[in-house]
């Protein structure tokens, strides 16, 4: 077996290893997916939460990856599944590689980036556009990469795409020659190979009796509390499209369409189906059911339902930036979108007007121009409008929609841009020059962009400092520049201000603002 002694990068803080031991021996949530613990008398790696016998202090090794742990010969347990771990997402305003190596991460972390099943070199192409996309040369991405994390980009990459496998095979009843393609891998001979050197184990061998056949299938996905799963659901509720989406509280059940287009999956055609994400709260996990429809694109779909429900949010280092300032929503999260075309389109309609109007003119839209779809329950029919309809939608129509006719020109400018390429709407997306290219749209300006960053680019930071509502919540309403005042205040809330957006939002009464 390969020498398990950690990495350099693992850390050889002994005090702070005690302090991850007492987590293990607690299991608790909270520092789920922040590490992992490797047992060298077993050969297995765990999450904090694994509910077996706590190991002995001695037999511990700690990694902040899982692909470090991996790179060191453990294997992961079957019992608490580190691929279920929230993702430990770092933000940083300081170091620029430290910045780059996260930026890295985060975008190995994504399913749509990895090499389509064609792709010959197993993952090189994909570091090979990673290091375009960030600006960079392979080598010197490799070098930073390999220092900051003790593993390189293609170990990073096969251990997720691995773990994701190794999910859909115990979650799942899809074959497994589909489970390989679905996880990045160009065949079923490279992924048997990659699975038993990495596991010493055959895929088929994970499989559990009983999966879940034709009604679907369930995967787990865990989260850091505090969560206020209730707030969540209110705001995703008072926006949603009957038909597109069916919000059920009494449940903690959130469901809706799906539709995603080829350019993002590398499939011949775009896919369609739904999906319903029920919260366990005593578990701290989402049990997400979907269509077999999206069986092809599950990794995707996972991703971007992390995304929505915004589940790898971090609350420790949230709640100790914001705690002292709103102390009453050290449980919320920024609600996201499973689509960033629909929530952009959302964001326009409700440009100065309720919400209640916004989702009366986005009612109408779904209705007239939404595509009807079949799914287990009436309440789910239609589709949202795709970027190839509005782009060619003509004035008569969207006006007769009451779609007043400034917004009718952002609306299918949005939407041409979406459709041609030019403008991606997704987690991961670059801020500056994404929010840059929303604001050179005719109607478009900088608290849409910012709404957008902060739901569709995932981005902490964001700040829509127009925002009236934003404005009444922090008192600041009757200065002679409220959009200035906000904006002097949110400094103190850096690098999360998307988070105390909705912590104002929710504050039973006006915040008392620093003027520092």
């Amino acid at each position: 077996m390969t020498s398990m002694n950690p990495p350099p990068s693992a850390g050889t803080d002994t005090a702070s290893d005690e302090g991850r031991y007492l987590a293990v021996q607690a299991r608790d949530a909270r520092f789920d997916g922040h590490f992992f613990t490797a047992v060298t008398s077993t050969g297995i790696y765990c999450r904090p939460v694994c509910a077996v016998r706590t190991p002995r202090r001695e037999n511990c090794r700690f990694f902040a990856l899982a692909a470090q742990a991996e790179s060191a010969g453990f294997r992961p347990c079957l019992r608490c599944r580190p691929e279920l771990a929230p993702q430990a997402l770092v933000w940083s305003v300081q170091d620029a590689s430290s910045i780059l190596v996260q930026q890295a991460v985060r975008l190995l972390d994504a399913p749509d980036l990895w090499p389509t099943p064609t792709a010959p070199g197993e993952g090189g192409a994909t570091v090979a556009r990673l290091a375009e996309r960030l600006g960079v040369s392979d080598r010197h991405l490799r070098r930073i990469f390999e220092a900051a994390l003790g593993v390189s980009p293609l170990q990073y990459l096969q251990t997720r795409r691995l773990l994701t496998a190794k999910q859909l095979l115990t979650d799942t009843a899809m074959p497994v020659t589909q489970v390989a393609l679905a996880s990045g891998f160009a065949s079923l001979r490279r992924f048997n190979a990659a699975f038993a050197g990495h596991y010493g184990l055959n895929p088929t061998q994970l499989r559990r009796s009983g999966a879940p056949g034709t009604g679907g299938t369930t995967l787990r996905l865990a989260w850091r509390p505090p969560f206020d799963v209730a707030a969540l659901l209110a705001f995703f509720e008072r926006r949603q499209f009957h038909g597109v989406e069916w919000v059920l509280p009494a449940e903690a059940t959130l469901r809706r369409t799906v539709r995603l287009p080829a350019a993002s999956t590398g499939l011949a055609q775009e896919t369609t189906g739904w999906l319903s994400a029920r919260f366990d709260m005593a578990r701290h996990q989402v049990l997400l059911q979907t269509s077999d429809s999206l069986y092809p694109v599950l990794p995707l779909v996972i991703r971007r339902v992390r995304a929505m429900l915004d589940l790898d949010a971090d609350p420790a280092a949230i709640n100790a930036v914001l705690h002292p300032h709103f102390p009453e929503g050290d449980g919320l999260r920024v609600p996201g979108a499973f689509d960033g075309f629909e929530l952009a389109v959302r964001a326009v309609l409700g440009q100065q007007i309720t919400v209640a109007a916004a989702r009366t003119l986005g009612q109408r839209l779904v209705e007239r121009l939404g595509e009807p779809i079949a799914t287990p329950w009436p309440e789910l029919g239609r589709l949202f409008p795709t970027p190839a309809t509005l782009a060619v939608a003509d004035g008569d129509t969207l006006g007769q929609l009451g779609i007043v006719r400034q917004r009718q020109a952002a609306i299918v400018a949005l939407a041409r841009a979406v459709d041609s390429g030019q403008l991606a709407l997704h987690a991961g997306a670059d801020v500056a020059s994404t929010t840059a290219a929303l604001c050179a749209l005719p109607g478009i300006g900088d608290w849409t962009a910012q709404y957008i960053a902060m739901r569709v680019l995932r981005w902490p930071d964001a700040f829509p400092a127009g925002d009236v509502a934003l404005h009444k919540a922090l008192g600041v309403q009757g200065e002679k520049n409220p959009a200035r005042a906000a904006a002097a205040a949110s400094e103190a809330w850096r690098p999360w201000r998307s988070y105390a957006v909705l912590r104002a939002w929710a504050a039973p009464a006006p915040q008392t603002l620093s003027k520092q």
